[in-house]
């Protein structure tokens, strides 16, 4: 039996796993994660297919991202030393303009997403790292990029462009949008689970470190929070979200910050660890519940419920909401805050569902249809990866990303 391989490296983590090609979807036998890459508790998690937690023994600690890659590779040929790798499927955080699927990897196509990196700096040089580590590891498989700006390439280009002259669009500078891989697992779910809704006009709230939120319609982005980097949009967990770009000027003009003291302000010191000053994670706000704690959520709120009412104006309408991410499947309040008192758009939440972490979190009466569905980004990479390495076994999987392709680029 062969497998593949899974990699989706975060600014402080990375997510990895392991899947066995088989039936008509690959199935994981491995998942895992590495977190709080380079700080003191760095730890290393995997789990096997039937909850077995997997020896990962870090004495030193884990220096950064290159070492977690290390290890973790290490870790699964110890335990599955059988496993025939035929693919690495990682995760890619920008693909430029041109890319709307998944290709095969090549030192030349890897130098050029390497020049993607100032898009996101936080992600693409890890991103690329993995690539680098797997085919010194691996290098007979195929190595196989997967972007999670490709999802959103079938914006309109209202929903693609900035108000500057049409010479800059043309070098790149446009919205891209991302979490795509999460985006293109929720749209994939619906369209087995939930055709109807699927076909119709549906919100994805991302809800996570890095959150966003995405309008889709018959499975599609039209729309989404984020732009031309994945700062925008929502505030996140260290991340600000939508800004004045007279601030940027403001604090380089008037308070003398070089370029990477703002990069440092904006990607690593603001979001929720900025307004609470407390921490980035939303758990530890909602049991704080200080003062600052509490005005951080409300902000966070306040945005989600904001960028849901204009994605519904893009979509002209709506028909369901999906909340995915750590935030979007486990915070019961932040779900109520953002649906609450909605019911002028046909949002009408059940409270009792909702605190019960129910799949549907609507009354039978809404208008409109609230979800609760957890993501997946590895599996998603992980059939992008099957689809490469074996088509025709993978056929059903290749026909539906293909009618995907076609409609982005109509």
């Amino acid at each position: 039996m062969t497998h593949v391989v899974t990699l989706n490296a975060g600014s402080s983590s990375l997510k990895f796993g392991l899947f066995s090609l088989q039936a008509d979807d690959p199935v994981a036998i491995c998942t895992g994660a590495v977190d709080r890459i380079g700080g003191s508790g760095a730890s290393i998690t995997a789990i096997s297919a039937d909850g077995k937690a997997l020896g990962a023994d870090v004495p030193q600690g884990i220096a950064d991202h290159r070492d977690a890659l290390t290890q973790v590779l290490d870790l699964i040929v110890r335990q599955f030393p059988d496993a025939h790798i035929t693919a690495v499927g990682h995760r890619i955080v920008h693909g430029g303009p041109h890319h709307d699927r998944p290709i095969l990897l090549t030192p030349d196509n890897l130098q050029a997403l390497d020049e993607l990196s100032p898009f996101a700096p936080l992600h693409q040089p890890y991103n690329l790292d993995g690539v680098r580590a797997a085919m010194q590891r691996f290098p007979d498989a195929a190595q196989v990029a997967c972007f999670d700006t490709a999802f959103h390439r079938s914006h309109p280009w209202v929903n693609d462009t900035f108000a500057l002259p049409t010479e800059y669009y043309d070098m790149g500078v446009r919205r891209y949008g991302f979490h795509g891989l999460s985006y293109e697992y929720i749209s994939d779910h619906l369209a087995r689970t939930a055709p109807l809704l699927y076909g119709g006009r549906v919100i994805v709230g991302h809800l996570g470190n890095g959150a966003s939120m995405c309008g889709m319609i018959h499975g599609r982005s039209v729309g989404s929070s984020m732009g031309f980097t994945a700062i925008d949009g929502l505030p996140m967990g260290t991340r600000c979200g939508q800004l004045d770009p007279g601030v940027v000027l403001y604090l380089m003009d008037q308070k003398g910050m070089s370029v990477d003291e703002i990069t440092d302000l904006l990607y690593c010191k603001s979001g929720l660890l900025g307004l609470s000053g407390l921490s980035s994670d939303m758990r530890t706000l909602e049991q704080a519940d200080t003062g600052r704690a509490r005005q951080a959520i409300s902000y966070f709120n306040f945005r989600a419920r904001r960028e849901l009412g204009a994605l519904a104006a893009v979509l002209g309408g709506l028909d369901a909401v999906v909340f995915t991410g750590g935030i979007g499947e486990n915070s019961a309040l932040v779900r109520e805050r953002i649906c609450v008192n909605m019911g002028w758009m046909g949002i009408e939440l059940d409270h009792d569902a909702n605190t019960d972490h129910a799949r549907i979190i609507s009354t039978p009466l809404s208008r409109v249809q609230v979800m609760v569905i957890p993501t997946n980004e590895e599996l998603v990479i992980a059939r992008a990866a099957a689809r490469f390495v074996y088509p025709h076994m993978y056929q059903s999987l290749l026909d539906h990303a293909g009618s995907d392709a076609e409609g982005k680029s109509a």
